[in-house]
C-alpha cells in the first residue's frame, strides 16, 4: 500500500506581498509582507499536513528552490540546498 502525497504548497509573488498557496487554489489565506515569512508559513502547514513539497518562485515566477517537509523522519536526507 502506497501513501497518499499531499499537494505542494507554492510561494508565489502578488501585487500586495508574497503568497504561500495550493495550485488551483481559488484563493490564498493570508499575503505577506516578505518572501521569509510566507515560506516559513508554507513550512508550518506541510508540517501539518505530515509533510511535502515546498516550491518557492521569485519575483520572474521562475523556481528559485524545492524543499521536502517530513515529519519526525527517522534518517533525513541531506538537503544540500538549505
Amino acid at each position: 500500500m502506497t501513501k497518499k502525497s499531499h499537494p505542494p504548497i507554492v510561494v508565489t509573488k502578488r501585487p500586495e506581498g508574497w503568497a504561500p498557496h495550493t495550485p488551483g487554489a481559488e484563493r490564498v489565506a493570508k499575503i505577506y509582507p516578505t518572501q521569509r515569512q510566507a515560506e516559513d508559513r508554507g513550512r508550518q502547514i506541510l508540517e501539518n499536513r505530515g509533510g511535502g513539497e515546498l516550491i518557492t518562485k521569485g519575483e520572474d515566477g521562475r523556481i528559485r528552490s524545492k524543499d521536502t517537509i517530513a515529519r519526525a523522519d527517522p534518517l533525513p536526507p541531506r538537503d544540500r540546498e538549505h
